[in-house]
């Protein structure tokens, strides 16, 4: 892998660390407690908690996307993970997201990148 691939695992491990980090865990963003608090049922008590562990969830994703190992499971559960967070934000957080669309683009942009990754890693046949 070239360094090409090295700073597209890294731009794609940064992601998630951002994402699940700084936007989850601390100092965390008032939108994302927004957009947990009004999925269904989920108690007012729990929102923080589970901001949290879904920010710990994500990090280490980041981790798993920069280990390079098992690289197309990482791409199949980051494409899952970033599928089920958009549905669920549009969803029950609609109200919370400034540009809907905008944020539908850019993740379908880290979707390419997370598959360009995935198949720039080393052991990955590419036909």
């Amino acid at each position: 892998m070239g360094w090409q691939g090295v700073l597209a695992r890294w731009a794609v491990a940064l992601v998630w660390f951002y994402e699940g980090l700084w936007c989850k865990v601390w100092p965390g963003r008032d939108d994302q407690q927004a957009i947990v608090g009004d999925v269904p049922h989920m108690p007012a008590w729990a929102v923080t908690t589970a901001l949290i562990v879904i920010g710990i969830a994500e990090a280490a994703i980041g981790l798993w996307a920069l280990s390079g190992l098992w690289a197309r499971a990482a791409a199949v559960v980051q494409t899952a993970l970033l599928v089920v967070f958009n549905a669920g934000g549009l969803l029950f957080g609609l109200d919370h997201i400034a540009e809907p669309g905008r944020m539908l683009t850019q993740n379908l942009a880290f979707v390419a990148l997370i598959w360009l990754v995935e198949r720039t890693s080393p052991g990955v046949v590419v036909r």
